[in-house]
């Protein structure tokens, strides 16, 4: 499971099993589970929350929304990389 790193605490990653789904983040605190939340990266550019599973208190769900959009080109880089696409 690729990390690809931090924002305000929370570890932002990839599971490698999800060659088939469109470009998004898993979030959680400490180390990653099966429950931490998802969130999805379209084209626009716009993070959408697809679930909040690990249970992200709202003001920090809405600091990672930006986070993640700040660095989207980053991130769906990394996602492309790994997963070695495009």
């Amino acid at each position: 499971m690729p990390t690809w790193g931090e924002l305000f605490g929370y570890r932002i990653f990839f599971w490698s099993r999800e060659t088939g789904e469109p470009v998004h983040v898993h979030v959680c605190k400490g180390s990653p589970t099966e429950n931490a939340t998802k969130i999805w990266i379209p084209q626009d550019g716009n993070p959408v929350v697809a679930n909040n599973n690990s249970r992200i208190p709202q003001k920090d769900l809405n600091r990672l929304l930006k986070g993640i959009a700040a660095n989207k080109e980053s991130i769906v880089f990394s996602w492309y990389q790994h997963f070695g696409l495009k």
